[in-house]
């Protein structure tokens, strides 16, 4: 078959089936790519709905590349023109960013973001309070504090899955129930909870245990300062469905999981690493989105774009 022949059948998909397809390959290949391959995908690509979910999954090395990711989120999230309802920010999230999402997404339902250290307790409490529907939160290798914690709870009273993730530490045997009993205290509808590498005791998880009725997964791998045995145990295994201890198997858990022995504070935790390829190395035309930028939200990129 001729390269036009395959063409064409490409082109005569239907607008579905198309956009099903240009919606798994994550909103920075779409941008970059895909929406410059033929003036039907980029009309597609321009289609509020097409974004009701957002995917800025990367391994952390773009910035390498001198992509403006801040800009690129920007522009996805206005085209979603307020459907937007899960988005992943993975390595680059901001305060401002993240007040922008939750400006213009006000019935967002899962939010994850992954090593964004640029987050500030602040910046994740005022968003936190412009979402009200959220459902699903992720919050892996940030740095986030209790304080946090507690105005998502009070902010977000649908919230049903929640990931607190850090990496796991065992030499210093640091003990905090801060986070727990923040949980505890403000989560009470909650599913499913998962603290990879959390610091509380004991103490903490029996907060949890009687502040969360309705947890039905809790995952508690490298949680090494939880003991389980006696009442405690009886307690989780009667209670909880879907136990992850803290010794359990992390061969299913997406980030980098060596437990760190080293560090001088409670703060000294590495970053997670995922392990999911990128889908394309292609990146030689890239040109609309590389360079600095000013963060200027209301720039017109369409324009830039489509003249």
């Amino acid at each position: 078959m001729t390269t036009t022949a395959e063409t064409r059948n490409w082109l005569e998909l239907p607008l579905d089936v198309t956009a099903s397809i240009l919606s798994r390959i994550g909103a920075i290949e779409i941008l970059n790519s895909a929406q410059n391959v033929c003036s039907l995908w980029r009309n597609i690509c321009k289609d509020p709905l097409m974004w009701r979910s957002i995917d800025m999954h990367n391994l952390g090395d773009l910035w390498d590349m001198d992509y403006d990711l801040v800009k690129m989120c920007v522009h996805a999230v206005d085209r979603s023109c307020g459907h937007l309802l899960d988005i992943n920010v993975e390595y680059f999230g901001t305060d401002e960013l993240l007040l922008h999402i939750s400006e213009r997404s006000g019935h967002l339902k899962r939010l994850r973001i992954v090593s964004c250290y640029n987050i500030s307790d602040e910046g994740l409490s005022e968003a936190a309070l412009k979402l009200p529907f959220l459902e699903e939160l992720e919050i892996s290798y940030c740095s986030i504090s209790k304080d946090a914690l507690e105005t998502i709870g009070r902010s977000c009273p649908l919230l049903k899955s929640f990931k607190f993730n850090v990496q796991g530490c065992r030499r210093f045997h640091l003990e905090s129930d801060d986070e727990a009993l923040a949980i505890a205290q403000t989560m009470p509808e909650l599913r499913h909870l998962q603290l990879f590498g959390n610091k509380l005791t004991n103490d903490g998880l029996l907060a949890i245990l009687n502040g969360c009725p309705h947890i039905e997964y809790l995952d508690l791998r490298q949680c090494f300062n939880v003991s389980l045995g006696g009442n405690l145990e009886k307690r989780c295994v009667e209670r909880i469905k879907n136990l992850r201890r803290p010794n359990d198997s992390t061969h299913d858990y997406e980030f980098y999981t060596e437990v760190h022995d080293t560090g001088s504070s409670d703060e000294d935790y590495p970053s997670g690493i995922s392990d999911i390829d990128f889908m394309s190395d292609d990146y030689d035309d890239y040109f609309e989105f590389s360079g600095d930028s000013d963060y200027d939200f209301g720039y017109d990129y369409d324009a830039v774009l489509f003249d």
